[in-house]
């Protein structure tokens, strides 16, 4: 099968969902492409799910940079796509450009930049220079020390029209597609219908063209899962099972044989 480019995922807007998951090194990369999925982000969520933060905050760019490569060597024929850590975005745009550049000499397809409407100049140089961009609206977990706090968000007039004309503005900057993230699901239905290019829910409703969850999240890795995602397996509880049964045989001398 032939690599998915950003023309094949625009492709599948109404024609098929589209499926999404997130991996930070080659192993997690593999699987995902095995599966089938259509994209493989590398998230910042790696500062949750694999650093130990509290948050993404933290997540650098020399972090990112490390995880994009792992992930890239596993070769995968879903689009790679690379997201930009904090503040990142509003570095000057030379910074940013090379930034976008070095992630894709890494090997990622594309990068994926958290704002809305006030981000659609720097999005349209990006993608002049050559940059394919998915861009990142409705809730921002970058913005976190901002907001104090994660929330639905589109709930109110305000802010339905503020998601649609935000979805408007970054297609015709440029954008290859749009994630909506925990938005009421009836504002993600109508910025989904108002642009052309797929937009890729979590925690948005059924209403988007695909969905992303975080791979931890599906293989139930974590102790905690927010209410949105869905765990397919107890992976958590397996290799609890198989960790404790090496260290149980060790102690007894059962191990080795």
């Amino acid at each position: 099968m032939k690599k998915t480019s950003t023309r094949d995922f625009i492709q599948k807007k109404g024609a098929e969902k589209i499926a999404v998951l997130t991996a930070y090194d080659a192993i997690f990369a593999r699987l995902a492409d095995d599966a089938g999925v259509d994209a493989i982000l590398v998230g910042d969520s790696v500062g949750n799910t694999f650093m130990g933060h509290a948050s993404t905050i933290p997540v650098r760019l020399e972090d990112m940079f490390h995880h994009v490569a792992m992930a890239a060597r596993a070769k995968p024929k879903a689009m790679l796509i690379a997201d930009l850590p904090f503040a990142v975005c509003h570095y000057s745009f030379d910074r940013l450009l090379d930034a976008c550049a070095e992630f894709i000499r890494l090997g990622a397809d594309a990068v994926k930049i958290e704002g809305g409407a006030s981000l659609a100049e720097k999005l349209s140089r990006l993608a002049n220079a050559g940059i394919p961009v998915m861009a990142h609206i409705g809730l921002m977990p970058q913005q976190l020390m901002k907001t104090g706090g994660y929330r639905t968000f589109a709930k109110t007039p305000e802010e339905r029209r503020a998601l649609v004309a935000d979805a408007k503005t970054l297609e015709r900057a440029g954008a290859f597609s749009i994630v909506i993230e925990k938005a009421d699901p009836l504002a993600a239905k109508e910025a989904t219908e108002s642009v052309s290019i797929p937009t890729i829910g979590i925690g948005s409703g059924p209403h988007c063209d695909g969905q992303v969850l975080v791979s931890t999240d599906v293989l139930g890795l974590g102790d905690w899962i927010p209410a949105f995602a869905k765990k397919y397996a107890d992976l958590r509880g397996e290799s609890m099972r198989a960790f404790s049964g090496f260290v149980s045989e060790v102690k007894s001398g059962k191990f080795p044989e």
